[in-house]
């Protein structure tokens, strides 16, 4: 037990012994000399703050920047026909519920009931047919091809009258 107390002490002495090198710390000393020897003078200000000020967003319900200018020519606009409308007793489809521009055609399906397209949009792919109604502006399907997907959409045109707008879905190639 003695011996075990003894080997202790002496083990601790010589790791204290190790830690006597001043050479080690000298670039430490160095610098705190200097920093000592700086004459001491006041702190500069801190930059002074500016509250914030809010900022209301007015150009929200204008057209996006990212979508080209529509011409708006009065003369040459087309008028609505009152037998023209959107059948509103219908049941409304789930793809009908997203802009049809959030869509992409991305291939096609046929089997014995006929060709489908696959719509990439609304959280996923989704198999369509003609007939299928698509957008918010009642789109319906009107032809399914290979490389496109052709929607009639029906939409007002301001003056209590309805228009037939055609609109083309393209396959996107290796998407």
């Amino acid at each position: 037990m003695r011996g075990a107390r003894l080997l202790c002490v002496s083990v601790a002495l010589m790791s204290l012994a190790g830690c006597g090198n001043d050479n080690e710390f000298a670039d430490l000393t160095t610098f705190m000399n200097e920093a000592k020897a700086k004459p001491t003078g006041t702190i500069e200000a801190l930059p002074k703050f500016r509250p914030y000020e809010a900022f209301a967003y007015s150009a929200s319900n204008l057209r996006s920047p990212f979508q080209p200018p529509i011409k708006n020519d009065m003369v040459a606009r087309q008028k609505g026909s009152r037998q023209i409308k959107p059948d509103e007793a219908r049941v409304k489809q789930f793809l009908e519920g997203f802009s049809i521009d959030s869509f992409e055609m991305v291939g096609t399906i046929s089997n014995d009931t006929g060709t489908f397209a696959l719509l990439r949009g609304a959280g996923g792919v989704h198999r369509v047919k003609v007939g299928d109604y698509l957008g918010r502006d009642n789109g319906r399907i009107v032809s399914v091809s290979d490389s496109q997907v052709d929607v009639i959409e029906i939409v007002s045109d301001g003056e209590g009258a309805w228009l037939e707008r055609p609109r083309s879905i393209s396959l996107k190639e290796r998407s």
